[in-house]
């Protein structure tokens, strides 16, 4: 059996080069000339852990830029294509119609499957479901629960598996994800594509409202003059088993490409449907109070005025990616209070930033790739 990937970004080349090492025939498109030129090659360069020895080690496996060709090829054909965010919080899903666009146009397809695995807006499915239905294509949605920076680690140990869909496939989808993960296997919910969207944004909705949970006690414990008992107290509160200790930890706040986001499109589809107060608005507004805190407290701490120094400033330690990250904003709020400030940095995240904040700032940030030139006395920025 073949299995397709359209889409081939950070996640899409994980999941494909994890079905490769399954035992599949896998075959992935993307708009990129030089990257699929690349992939074909067996060398890119990304931070992603394990990608690049993966990619070496593939066998069955190549790339093109020809969505149709994948979907010609192959039996199972994944979407993992960007679908970013719109104004409202919602996403938007124009790069999913448009594969849509090119199923419709390929034909002999009856009996194929189509398989979205990026995010999407509760029903989104059912219309894509509705727009293949005279193609003799089953739409399913499959989403990935994964944190970038570890996304192979995260497929390879899910707790669960979310398959959203009724078609002839679902013992197929099943067996890939034995494939991937092996014993012990995952639990796999099935259940309508409508409601796996939701549950897809309701997880992560449930994330962030945990995240804050935990910020909320911090600040109050702050503010009353306890900050050195926070692990102790969130310690004991996770260790009922009704709360948990998975993030139930004080911090930055919740940040990166996928919490905010799916946090905010739960929030749109609630408001959507009538209900004025949830929960995914709330934590979104507590999150960026949660930041102004942080500033004012750690500047009030910091009462020799020092310069402050950050350990790494994107979203996650060890990634490259800056979006949404609560540590970089910090940075930034820290900077426009004008203070100075050292960050120690890898050069793939630097290099984002350079010219605008040193364009910006230009005597007030330095970055570093070590300790090496850090002056003595610094305030450590640390959480």
């Amino acid at each position: 059996m073949k299995i397709g990937v359209i889409g081939a970004g950070r996640l899409g080349i994980c999941f494909a080069l994890l079905l490769e090492q399954a035992g599949y025939d896998v075959i992935v498109s993307d708009i990129r000339d030089v990257y699929v030129s690349q992939l074909n090659d067996r060398r890119i360069e990304t931070n992603e852990p394990e990608v690049e020895e993966l990619l070496k080690k593939a066998k069955n496996f190549k790339a093109t830029t020809d969505n149709k060709e994948v979907i010609q090829e192959c039996d199972i054909i994944y979407t993992l294509v960007a679908t970013p965010s719109l104004e409202d919080g919602s996403y938007d899903v124009s790069s999913v119609w448009k594969v849509i666009d090119d199923v419709k146009q390929v034909g002999g397809i009856d009996g194929k499957s189509f398989v979205v695995g990026c995010t999407t807006n509760p029903g989104d499915c059912k219309r894509f479901q509705n727009a293949l239905s005279n193609s003799g294509v089953d739409v399913y949605y499959n989403p990935e629960f994964i944190a970038q920076g570890s996304i192979i680690k995260d497929l390879e140990n899910a707790d669960m598996v979310l398959v959203g869909g009724y078609g002839h496939h679902i013992p197929v989808l099943e067996k890939i994800y034995y494939g991937i993960q092996g014993e012990p296997y995952p639990y796999i919910h099935n259940m309508s594509t409508t409601a796996a969207e939701l549950v897809k944004l309701a997880v992560n909705c449930y994330l962030t409202t945990k995240i804050s949970y935990a910020n909320m006690v911090g600040e109050v414990m702050t503010l009353s003059g306890m900050e050195d008992e926070i692990d102790n107290v969130l310690s004991a509160i996770g260790a009922d088993s009704r709360v948990g200790s998975k993030y139930l930890k004080y911090g930055y706040g919740f940040g990166g490409p996928c919490l905010p986001r799916d946090n905010r499109a739960f929030a749109a589809c609630a408001n959507k449907l009538g209900m004025k107060y949830n929960l995914g608005e709330t934590t979104d507004n507590f999150n960026n109070e949660h930041a102004k805190f942080l500033k004012d407290y750690f500047i009030k701490q910091n009462k020799d005025n020092l310069p402050f120094c950050f350990d790494y400033i994107s979203y996650k330690e060890g990634t490259d990616i800056l979006t949404e990250s609560q540590q970089y904003r910090l940075c930034l709020d820290l900077l426009d209070s004008g203070c100075k400030v050292y960050v120690i940095e890898q050069e793939c995240v630097v290099e984002q930033i350079y010219d605008e904040l040193h364009t910006k700032y230009p005597s007030h940030i330095t970055f570093l790739y070590g300790e090496e030139y850090l002056p003595q006395n610094v305030y450590r920025i640390r959480l």
